[in-house]
């Protein structure tokens, strides 16, 4: 009796070694593909314009740099998020952010915390491009909000920025007819585009932590308003994908037509539009689950995802693109996995090779992903 209990003990302490092992194994390789993955990115993205500031280039080759709010924004995003890891320094950090408030957007005479939408070389000289884009200033935001957290030493200062670029978000890409964000302060209201909105920039996590560090309340109206209007263009289509951009009223929202804003792709799923299971996945609101289940269980019945789709489903191209696939495993890794076990393994291999050194859009989305963890 004593032998067979001995024996039953060893088992049990074998097994528990084993799953330990397992475990330990399993995190440790996650976490190495996630810090090779930011500093690929890092690596290949990240330059250097003087000793005091750094910029996200958006424009694939290092020789003609281009850099983007939205980019710089990403920028931000991801080196918070390695500085969480251990992976990041916070001068890493502050090197995005003084290149950001040294390139921020000039109203009349007065320099807001709002980011100029693009910096590009002309002649040998850099140009800044005026007007802003309001994803690009939610990610700034954002970022100086999770940076208290991870570099508190500094914690006032960011909290300070933090609360200049929200104020003018609300000053400047704030619809106060439809209590939605407007796609930059150059759709005022006296502007035919005072309406449009960007699906991808609804955000309704950010817009709770913004509420909870500002403590101003218009942030969750925008938070509900915006939410009803995604969960209209949701419901208008079997599938549940919603367009890049849409019009919106008081109680509706409807697609735009192509070329509406940028592109003959303004309403459709495409490159605006895929971020949104990512945007979608952090929030608990019951209409922000509503229209990221809807969209992950049209998803789930595609045998390959491609880049960019009709509303009514049909695929634009028939090639592949990580910017569409890892906002879906970002929203999948959020999930249940059981529930969504084929779509979590088919898009999980978009780490099994190296990160692209000649996509920023397709890097930056997946270096995203990478770091909400490979579990």
């Amino acid at each position: 009796m004593k032998h067979l209990k001995l024996m039953w003990t060893l088992i049990g302490l074998i097994i528990v070694i084993y799953i330990t092992t397992f475990i330990v194994l399993h995190y440790t390789n996650a976490n190495n593909t996630g810090r090779r993955t930011y500093e690929r990115w890092e690596d290949n993205y990240v330059i250097k314009k003087n000793k005091h500031e750094n910029f996200v280039n958006t424009s694939n080759d290092k020789a003609k740099p281009i850099a983007l709010s939205e980019g710089q924004g990403y920028g931000l995003y991801i080196t918070v998020k390695a500085g969480e890891k251990g992976w990041a320094k916070e001068n890493d950090f502050n090197k995005l952010l003084n290149y950001y408030l040294n390139n921020r957007e000039i109203i009349g005479e007065k320099a807001t915390y709002l980011m100029a939408w693009r910096q590009s070389k002309k002649a040998g000289r850099w140009v800044n491009q005026k007007n802003s884009a309001t994803d690009g200033d939610l990610y700034i935001a954002y970022s100086l909000n999770q940076a208290q957290k991870v570099w508190p030493k500094h914690k006032d200062y960011y909290k300070k920025l933090e609360h200049r670029i929200t104020a003018d978000i609300l000053t400047y890409e704030y619809n106060e007819k439809m209590h939605v964000l407007t796609v930059g302060n150059w759709a005022t209201a006296k502007s035919p585009y005072y309406n449009l909105i960007r699906t991808s920039d609804v955000a309704p996590a950010f817009f709770e932590t913004f509420y909870k560090s500002t403590k101003d309340k218009r942030w969750l109206t925008i938070k509900n308003t915006m939410l009803d209007r995604m969960v209209d263009l949701s419901n208008q289509h079997k599938t549940g994908l919603v367009p890049d951009f849409a019009w919106v009223e008081v109680d509706d929202a409807h697609t735009v037509k192509p070329h509406t804003v940028s592109s003959i792709n303004d309403g459709n799923y495409s490159s605006n539009a895929n971020r949104v299971p990512m945007l979608l996945a952090d929030s608990h609101d019951l209409r922000a689950e509503k229209v990221r289940h809807k969209l992950l269980a049209f998803f789930d019945k595609q045998e390959v995802i491609t880049a960019g789709y009709k509303l009514n489903g049909r695929q634009l191209n028939n090639y592949q693109s990580n910017s569409f696939r890892a906002p879906i495993f970002y929203a999948i890794n959020k999930e249940q996995r059981l529930k969504y076990n084929k779509l979590f393994t088919s898009q999980q291999k978009i780490f099994e090779q190296p990160l692209v050194t000649n996509n920023y859009y397709d890097a930056t989305l997946t270096t995203m992903a990478v770091l909400e963890g490979i579990n």
